[in-house]
């Protein structure tokens, strides 16, 4: 995948200059998640409140390269897309260490927001509101070529008002090519789509061919959970949940839902990946689906929803969020005038 102005290499790194973050500017708060390979804080940059994402490099020559390869290839892939349902990026660098900065959301993640809901789920008209941003972000990586192989809520960032959703994390996303094998056994179990599965996969982590459709499959059993605000596949365990979809084509139950939603949730799970939609296909049953069942269009749905969003390209987005945790509210004073020490200079990291 050469590149002029990002890289054409796993060990180089020419991200254009206008992405380029001067680490001198960098200011590093707290710590609010931890993943395995990196740790995010809350920071500055310019004055910006942002999130910083610090990757550990690793400790082997082996461990170092491939770290090296996954924070080329993610950060290539934020500097290319920009969405407003996906999350901001900013900037990244490769020296002194490798930094991803981004937006910070601080609605929290999908997950943590459906599971403070319980036992109560959303209204209709908010979970396909939620699924449309997301279809909506879907949609814009898969015109560039990217499959993002992980979505699922955890990834998954709610705005501060919670009235929007935005995806994020790429760091297992991969570019679309009919001729590289890319590695199967990709994301998380039980949103994954049963052709990332073979029983030599689950055991060696194979690699074999797949497509963008793999992400319709995991956008079904998140609309499913928007819908039902229960886990999917509840009572089994991961790898459990990951066999019985692959192996006996075992799906979360659509009873209960009303023929037309059935049948978006339904088509986007299916077996065969060449039978599911593409987003821009579930985007248009979407909104079928709000338009024939909203009560008042006006009073139940926000505006937003029925307006296409793909022809606005903010500032691109990131593989930080899945790292953050989720804070249940926005800290109430303001930056500058907090007690000095919250922020420290960004080189104390390192």
């Amino acid at each position: 995948m050469g590149s002029g102005n990002q890289f054409s290499s796993a060990g180089e790194f020419n991200l254009e200059a206008k992405w380029l973050i001067d680490p001198k500017l960098l200011f590093v708060g707290p710590k609010i998640g931890e993943g395995a390979h990196a740790k995010v804080y809350e920071g500055k940059y310019k004055n910006k409140i942002v999130a910083i994402k610090l990757v550990n490099k690793g400790d082997t020559p082996e461990e170092i390269a491939k770290t090296e390869g996954r924070f080329v290839r993610e950060v290539a892939m934020l500097s290319k897309v920009q969405h407003k349902n996906l999350v901001k990026f900013i900037g990244a660098c490769k020296e002194p260490v490798m930094v991803i900065v981004t937006e910070l959301l601080t609605g929290g993640t999908l997950r943590k927001y459906l599971v403070n809901m319980r036992p109560n789920g959303l209204e209709t008209h908010v979970a396909i509101g939620f699924a449309l941003d997301i279809a909506r972000a879907m949609e814009c990586l898969h015109s560039h070529g990217i499959i993002h192989r992980d979505l699922k809520p955890e990834n998954l960032l709610l705005t501060a008002d919670h009235k929007s959703v935005k995806l994020a994390d790429f760091g297992l996303a991969r570019e679309e090519s009919l001729t590289e094998m890319m590695t199967a056994e990709t994301g998380t179990y039980r949103w994954m789509a049963p052709e990332l599965y073979s029983t030599v996969t689950l055991r060696q982590g194979e690699k074999k061919h797949y497509n963008h459709k793999v992400d319709a499959y995991s956008f079904a059993i998140v609309l499913w959970e928007l819908i039902h605000n229960k886990l999917p596949f509840e009572g089994m365990s991961n790898l459990q949940a990951a066999y019985a979809a692959a192996f006996k084509n075992v799906r979360p139950s659509a009873e209960g839902l009303q023929e037309d939603l059935a049948q978006i949730v339904t088509s986007c799970w299916q077996e065969d990946p060449n039978a599911r939609p593409n987003f821009t296909q579930i985007i248009q049953m979407l909104l079928q689906y709000l338009s024939y069942n909203a009560p008042s269009r006006s009073a139940a749905i926000p505006p937003r929803i029925f307006t296409s969003q793909n022809a606005v390209f903010l500032p691109p987005s990131p593989g930080t969020s899945t790292l953050i945790e989720d804070r249940d509210e926005t800290p109430k004073t303001p930056v500058e005038n907090r007690p000095g020490g919250l922020f420290s200079c960004f080189y104390q990291c390192c």
